[in-house]
């Protein structure tokens, strides 16, 4: 989807076939005390996202529980959802900036 230059969009619900009532978004080198903090959870960083710059980390949580995580491999692009906190099923919509 990264790769198609006409996509500016990606529909988050549509790729996610497990159940989640919010996603949060962390840029490259974020480092996992920020990211415990904003999802208000513990999580453990299998990605190492706070030494790399080639991902961006997409946690999920179902009633305040992670319950996914995906490496969004930056293909020369950023990603951003806005000016929201996070993402839910009803406006799930991740931009590609490229």
């Amino acid at each position: 989807m990264v790769k198609d230059q006409d996509n500016k969009v990606i529909k988050v619900k549509s790729l996610a076939d497990f159940k989640w009532d919010k996603a949060y978004l962390f840029e490259p080198y974020t480092p996992e005390e920020h990211i415990e903090k904003q999802l208000g959870v513990e999580f453990e960083d299998p990605s190492n996202i706070r030494s790399r710059d080639d991902i961006y980390l997409m946690v999920f949580l179902n009633e305040d529980k992670v319950v996914q995580y995906a490496e969004l491999n930056r293909q020369r692009t950023s990603f951003s959802i806005g000016e929201k906190d996070y993402l839910s099923p009803s406006e799930d919509v991740l931009k590609i900036e490229r």
